[in-house]
């Protein structure tokens, strides 16, 4: 008896195809009639019809026909042996390819291929196939569009400084690529507004978390991202969520009540959310948007009272606490908490800086992040006429304000820093600064 035996079949990225053992037989299959004018552009096939694929000028779609019966047939045969070069795209045309709702690739040069429709579930399987080269496994790379695409070596680098898609048209295999690396980092929290001498909290830093960069050329991640996975991908879109940074707080009429800051928001890529940063507390009321990716600060008289960071708890941790103040007679606060290290608790004649961010390389170079905001200082005895605020975290925080008044300094945008507290003169009111918004980062080897 006859038999066809081949070493592999090769699908389009993802999907694995098998027939059998090596002693399996196929029978009864049908066989196509092939028409010899080659085709050289995109064009519909009819079954029991076998075409001649000239690629050497251009990529070229063939789409399988529509609705299918079971026993319908299409051969495909690269004419110019350039298949490596310009692809030939199999497009299932609403039907499965071997049990998948995706389109097929030829990719070696010399393929020649024969699909047999079976049903609904199975759609068109490959029953034969033949290349003029020694069969191995094709090494394929992820594919996807989306955000501001840059590279870096072998690297590709996705950056989204807004809303997007991260679109993936192929997920490659473990021969290329099929993880990639990632830095999603939510937006800062703002730092409180300050009135008649008070001295707000600063802005907590937006949560920051990442892999570890293994997947993608080992670049220099923070010890945040030490041990973390790649995430594996597959051909479809991920939406992209960049959180914006905590709105500037606005004082209220008058010069007796002030406002807490406002928190950032969240930051999302597939299974990873990170917390926007919480919110810079004012003078000392309640602040129930104060924990977050990272803890806002405390206000003036808040001496006991810690907004944490990390919140919800993830691990490795995405941010850290918030400052504490020194308490009311000394009117100064606690600095914002950043993604390395907690607020600065204030002291002496220096209200708490913002806690620092981390250092990343997954663009190419190392940029910060994730910085908290400084407190306000204002008034402090002992020190003179003016307190010293609270310097921003590395990572984008903004410097707390100080006496006579000052608003203090925005978060970065797309840092996901903090902004600095408010500080007040007697008799004055002051607003905050907005948070930094965040960004979305995806990295992986696309050659």
């Amino acid at each position: 008896m006859s038999k066809i035996e081949v070493n592999a079949i090769e699908p389009q990225c993802g999907t694995t195809l098998t027939i059998g053992a090596s002693d399996t037989s196929i029978a009864g299959i049908g066989t196509v009639n092939w028409d010899t004018t080659k085709k050289t552009t995109a064009f519909t096939a009819v079954s029991g019809r076998g075409y001649f694929v000239d690629t050497t000028s251009a990529a070229i779609t063939v789409t399988l026909p529509a609705s299918p019966s079971a026993g319908d047939i299409v051969g495909v045969s690269d004419y110019a042996q350039t298949a490596r070069t310009n692809n030939i795209t199999i497009a299932r045309n609403g039907s499965n390819i071997q049990g998948n709702a995706t389109d097929l690739d030829i990719q070696r040069n010399g393929a020649a291929l024969t699909l047999l429709y079976v049903d609904a579930t199975k759609g068109w399987i490959v029953v034969l196939t033949g290349d003029e080269e020694e069969s191995k496994p094709i090494t394929q790379f992820i594919t996807a569009t989306g955000g501001t695409i840059t590279t870096s070596g072998d690297f590709k680098i996705h950056t989204f400084t807004g809303p997007g898609t991260f679109c993936v048209t192929c997920g490659g295999n473990s021969l290329g690529s099929n993880t990639v690396d990632y830095l999603v980092v939510a937006g800062g929290g703002s730092g409180g507004t300050a009135s008649n001498g008070d001295a707000a909290g600063g802005g907590g830093a937006g949560g920051a978390r990442m892999s570890s960069g293994a997947a993608s050329g080992c670049y220099t991640a923070s010890p945040l991202g030490a041990c973390v996975s790649a995430l594996g991908v597959s051909a479809q879109a991920y939406p992209i969520t960049v959180g914006g940074g905590g709105s500037a707080s606005v004082h209220p009429p008058g010069c007796t009540t002030s406002n807490p800051g406002n928190r950032g928001s969240n930051s999302v890529f597939s299974t990873i959310t990170s917390t926007g940063g919480g919110a810079g507390q004012q003078r000392s009321s309640s602040n129930p948007t104060g924990p977050g990716g990272s803890g806002g600060g405390g206000g003036r008289w808040n001496t006991s009272t810690t907004f944490t960071g990390n919140t919800p708890p993830v691990s490795p941790p995405q941010g850290n606490n918030g400052g504490l103040a020194q308490g009311p007679t000394s009117r100064n606060a606690g600095g914002g908490g950043g993604a390395s290290a907690v607020g600065g608790t204030a002291s002496g004649c220096a209200a708490g800086a913002g806690g620092a961010g981390i250092s990343n390389s997954i663009t190419g170079s190392p940029i910060a992040y994730a910085g908290g905001g400084g407190g306000g200082g204002v008034n402090i005895p002992g020190c003179g006429v003016t307190g010293a605020p609270g310097a921003g975290g590395t990572g984008g925080g903004g410097a707390g304000g100080g006496n006579p008044g000052d608003s203090g300094g925005a978060g970065t945008a797309n840092t996901g820093g903090g902004s600095g507290g408010a500080s007040a003169a007697i008799g004055a009111n002051f607003t905050s600064n907005a948070g930094g918004s965040g960004v979305v980062i995806i990295r992986y080897k696309y050659q």
